[in-house]
C-alpha cells in the first residue's frame, strides 16, 4: 500500500474508498480507543467507568434511520458499553472476544451482509485480521501504526473524540444520504 508522508492513506485510496462506501450496508466497530479514548477508569471497588463522545452516539442514530447498520464488538466485556449500545439500539453487541475474525464472517453470513459490504473501524493490532476481511477498513488517526497502513480511510479524529461520526458521515455522503438525513433531523 501506498502511504504519504504522514504515514496515511494516499489520495487513490481515498478514491476507492468512496467508491467501496457507496455499497456498505454495516458498520461494525471496535470500542476501546474507538468509541472511547481508550482509558479505563477505575474507581475504588475496582469498577470500569469509560467516556462517550455524544457525536458518536447520534451519529449511530442517523445511521440507523439512514439504515446503515450498526454493530459493536470488544475485546473487554465491561457493564458501561452494554449500557451504551443498548441505549443507541443496537442489537449486534458482542463483548469479551479478541478474535473477531470469525465472529464477522459469522455475523455477515447471519445477516445475509457480503463481506464487502461491511466497514470497520478499529485502532489496534487486534482488529488487524477483520480490516483484512471487511469491504472498507478504517483506522481512527491515532491507531497503531500497522493499523494506520492496512486502513483505505484514516479519520481525522482520534479515538473518542467523534470518529465513528465521521466515519458514518464519510459514508452516507458516498451513497448520498447524508444531505437527506440532515434535513430529516434539522
Amino acid at each position: 500500500m501506498r502511504l504519504n508522508k504522514m504515514g496515511r492513506p494516499t489520495a487513490g485510496r481515498l478514491r476507492r474508498a468512496l467508491r467501496v462506501a457507496k455499497s456498505i450496508r454495516m458498520l461494525i466497530t471496535d470500542v476501546d480507543g474507538v468509541l472511547t479514548d481508550g482509558g479505563l477508569y477505575y474507581d475504588s471497588a475496582g469498577s470500569i467507568s469509560k467516556k462517550f463522545n455524544v457525536h458518536d452516539g447520534l451519529g449511530i442514530r442517523v445511521a440507523q434511520a439512514a439504515g446503515l447498520e450498526i454493530a459493536v464488538m470488544s475485546g473487554l466485556a465491561s457493564g458501561a458499553v452494554e449500557t451504551r449500545v443498548r441505549e443507541l439500539g443496537i442489537e449486534e453487541y458482542f463483548a469479551g472476544f479478541k478474535e473477531k475474525g470469525d465472529l464477522v464472517r459469522a455475523l455477515s453470513d447471519r445477516r445475509g451482509i457480503g463481506l464487502h459490504e461491511i466497514a470497520y473501524l478499529g485502532d489496534d493490532w487486534v482488529d488487524a485480521t477483520v480490516m483484512r476481511l471487511v469491504g472498507l477498513p478504517v483506522a481512527v488517526a491515532n491507531a497503531q501504526p500497522e493499523i494506520l497502513r492496512r486502513a483505505w480511510l484514516v479519520t481525522k479524529a482520534m479515538g473518542g473524540q467523534g470518529a465513528l461520526r465521521e466515519t458514518i458521515r464519510f459514508i452516507l455522503h458516498a451513497q448520498g444520504a447524508l444531505s437527506g438525513q440532515w434535513e430529516r433531523w434539522s
